[in-house]
C-alpha cells in the first residue's frame, strides 16, 4: 500500500470523492443534500490518497478548524477494497500530517448510518463529542475528537 500526500486538485482524489458522493447519496437518502453543502473539496491543501497496485483505492483529507484543531473530511475506501485496514492507514497518515503542522486535535463528523466508519474512528481512538457547528441538533450526525499531540512517556 502506498500513501501519497497531495491536495484537492489531485485527479485521483477528485475521482474517489465522486464515488464517495454517490455512495453517500444512497446511504443518506433524503439527508444527503444537507450534508453535501459542507463537503466541497475546492482548495483543500491536505489530502491523502492510498494506492494498491497503482490504483487509487482510498482517500481522506483534513482542513483547519481552528489554530489547534484539524477537521478530518472525505474519508473513503472503494467498496471492493474494504476490510483491508486502508481507512485506518489513511487516517493515521492524516493525523500524523496534522500533528506535523501543529494541530493538537482532530475532529470529524460522520453519520449514524456509516457503521463501518464509526467503528474505524472508535478503533482509532476517537471519542464522541457534542455535535459542533452545522451538525448541532442533527440526529444522524455523530461528531468525534482525538488528541494528535505526541504523548511523552515519563522517565523512569
Amino acid at each position: 500500500m502506498k500513501l501519497k500526500r497531495t491536495n484537492s486538485a489531485d485527479p485521483d482524489f477528485i475521482a474517489l470523492v465522486a464515488d464517495l458522493d454517490k455512495y453517500l447519496a444512497e446511504v443518506d437518502g433524503d439527508e444527503h443534500d444537507y450534508y453535501a453543502q459542507f463537503n466541497g473539496i475546492d482548495k483543500i491543501a491536505n489530502v491523502v490518497v492510498a494506492y494498491g497496485a497503482d490504483e487509487a483505492v482510498g482517500c481522506g483529507a483534513f482542513k483547519p478548524y481552528s489554530d489547534s484543531i484539524a477537521e478530518i473530511k472525505r474519508m473513503f475506501t472503494k467498496p471492493e477494497h474494504r476490510g483491508k485496514k486502508i481507512g485506518a492507514l489513511i487516517l493515521a497518515e492524516l493525523e500524523s500530517w496534522a500533528n506535523e503542522l501543529g494541530y493538537a486535535e482532530c475532529i470529524l463528523e460522520t453519520g449514524q448510518k456509516q457503521k463501518a466508519a464509526v467503528r474505524l474512528y472508535q478503533n482509532s481512538g476517537y471519542s464522541v463529542i457534542p455535535n459542533y457547528d452545522q451538525y448541532a441538533g442533527v440526529e444522524n450526525s455523530i461528531c468525534m475528537k482525538k488528541s494528535t499531540a505526541p504523548r511523552h512517556e515519563a522517565a523512569g
